[in-house]
C-alpha cells in the first residue's frame, strides 16, 4: 500500500533534512492514522511539491518529525482538465466532486443553472462553497494527488459562457446530443472544459449561449446519468483521449 499524503505549506517542507506536520493534519496523521516510528509518510503542498520520508518520532497527539528521503516537484498536468457542475440537490454536489477529483479534474466549477433546484445564497451558499473544497481536499489527499483541483466561486450562465469560448475544448452533455464524446478530438494543451446541467437539464437558452461560442453538444452513451454521475464519467474519457491517462 502507499504511503499516506498530508497537507503542508510548501515554505515548510521545501528546504531541510527533517521536517515537521503539525495542527489539523499532524493530528490526524498521530490520532487517526497512528502513525509510528519507521512509517512512510508523503508531505505535499497540494501545488505540485511532494516530500518522502519516514517518521522520525511523535510528540503530544498532534506533531510528527519526519526525516526526508527524498523531494519531487511535479509539473502541472496538461491538458487542463475543466468540469463545470450545475448545483445538484442534497447531498450529490459533494459525491460529484469527489469522484471527478479522484480521476484527475484539475477544476471544478459551481455552477447556478436555470434549473438548479439547490441554491447557494448568503450564508447557506458560502457554507456549500467550503463543503465542495473540503470534499475536494480530503479525496485528493485519498487519490495521492499532489496537485488538488481548484474548486472556483459559483459562476453564472454569463460566466460559463466565457469559460467555453476561452477553452481549446468546449463541451456540454446533452442527453438528446447526437455526437459521441468518445469519439470527440481532444487536444493536448489549453483548457478542456465540460458542462453538466442540473437534474431538469440544460435549458435550451443556456445550450444556445453554449454553442453560440463554439461549445459542443455530446452524449455519453445509450443511457442517461445522473448529473451528480455524468461529470466524472465523461471526464474519464476526456483524461483517456487527451492521453492524461497513457
Amino acid at each position: 500500500m502507499s504511503a499516506p499524503v498530508f497537507l503542508a505549506p510548501g515554505d515548510t517542507i521545501r528546504h531541510g533534512r527533517q521536517v515537521v506536520l503539525d495542527g489539523a493534519e499532524g493530528r490526524h496523521a498521530v490520532t487517526v492514522r497512528r502513525l509510528a516510528t519507521g512509517e512512510p509518510i508523503v508531505l505535499a503542498d497540494g501545488a505540485g511539491l511532494a516530500v518522502y520520508g519516514t517518521v522520525n518520532r511523535t510528540e503530544g497527539k498532534d506533531t510528527l518529525y519526519i526525516d526526508v528521503d527524498s523531494r519531487t516537484e511535479e509539473p502541472a498536468p496538461a491538458p487542463r482538465i475543466v468540469v463545470v457542475q450545475a448545483l445538484p440537490k442534497g447531498d450529490r454536489g459533494e459525491l460529484a466532486v469527489e469522484t471527478t477529483t479522484e480521476v484527475g479534474v484539475d477544476v471544478i466549477v459551481p455552477w447556478t443553472a436555470a434549473r438548479c433546484i439547490t441554491q447557494w445564497k448568503g450564508e447557506r451558499g458560502a457554507k456549500a462553497l467550503a463543503k465542495w473544497r473540503a470534499t475536494a481536499r480530503e479525496a485528493g489527499k485519498q487519490a495521492r494527488r499532489l496537485h488538488l483541483p481548484e474548486v472556483t466561486e459559483p459562476m453564472s450562465t454569463r460566466q460559463v459562457t466565457a469559460l467555453l469560448e476561452a477553452a481549446s475544448f468546449a463541451g456540454v452533455l446533452h442527453e438528446a446530443a447526437t455526437e459521441p464524446i468518445a469519439t470527440a478530438a481532444v487536444p493536448d494543451e489549453g483548457d478542456l472544459v465540460l458542462v453538466v446541467g442540473p437534474e431538469g437539464g440544460v435549458t435550451p437558452e443556456e445550450l444556445a449561449a453554449f454553442t453560440a461560442v463554439g461549445a459542443t453538444a455530446y452524449r455519453l452513451g445509450p443511457t442517461v446519468l445522473r448529473t451528480s454521475t455524468a461529470g466524472v464519467s465523461a471526464a474519464s474519457v476526456l483524461l483517456a483521449r487527451s492521453g492524461r491517462w497513457s
